[in-house]
């Protein structure tokens, strides 16, 4: 029996051509839109986000159960007069396939965004008011959250009720963002990013710094299974 030759070989051509050009490594450090991810044309001062970053964490410290998970929450909405956060108000229903049997399984209660209708007072005052109020002119705001991730983190891969828009506050170039088979960089400069989390989704942090963004729910009609 005579083995055919290397030389016709699909496997072997494919990886000469594949090797025949070094990939490009300037662009992901950018924004790429795609599927499920937008830039707005309404932008804030990444400096006055960075500095009422500051003020906030000096009137109160993260908040949530799973810091040491790399997932830290400070509420910058509330339900009216609402003084405490459970849990589930940090994060709330999602659904995931978490295993090799391939099942979608729901986690957590669904939180039902419109409830979310103030503005914690204990930020009041800071540029993130300002920026409550300009995305609540444009859009049906429900839950806003500063959302820390540390380093090396990635979120698990999932879907919720209600898609996102991010302000990425500090970031890094490893710091991505998923949504089905669509991955890009958010920068840090004040832009706005709309990010359609009722399809699969995670971030990482894949660097060396601190991941913060502004995280808000849009509170339009919520998929419920």
């Amino acid at each position: 029996m005579h083995s055919q030759p290397l030389s016709s070989d699909p496997d072997v051509a494919a990886m000469t051509r594949w090797l025949s050009k070094r990939p490009e490594t300037e662009s992901v450090a950018a924004f790429h839109p795609g599927p499920g991810i937008q830039r707005l044309a309404l932008r804030f001062d990444i400096d006055k986000l960075r500095k009422a970053l500051g003020e906030c964490l000096a009137r109160m410290d993260y908040q949530g159960d799973m810091q040491d998970q790399g997932f830290a929450a400070l509420p910058l909405t509330q339900r009216p007069g609402q003084t405490e956060w459970t849990s589930n108000d940090l994060s709330g229903r999602y659904w995931l396939r978490g295993d090799d049997r391939y099942v979608e399984e729901p986690r957590e209660d669904l939180v039902p965004e419109r409830q979310f209708s103030e503005f914690n007072p204990a930020f009041k005052s800071t540029y993130f008011e300002y920026v409550h109020a300009e995305l609540a002119k444009r859009f049906p705001i429900g839950r806003m959250r500063v959302l820390s991730k540390g380093l090396y983190n990635c979120n698990s891969w999932h879907r919720d009720p209600e898609p996102r828009l991010h302000i990425p506050i500090t970031t890094n170039p490893g710091s991505l963002f998923i949504v089905n088979h669509h991955v890009t960089h958010l920068p840090a400069d004040g832009s706005v990013y709309f990010t359609d989390t009722r399809g699969y989704h995670t971030a990482l942090n894949g660097g060396e710094t601190a991941r913060v963004h502004i995280v808000a729910a849009l509170a339009y009609e919520q998929v419920t299974k």
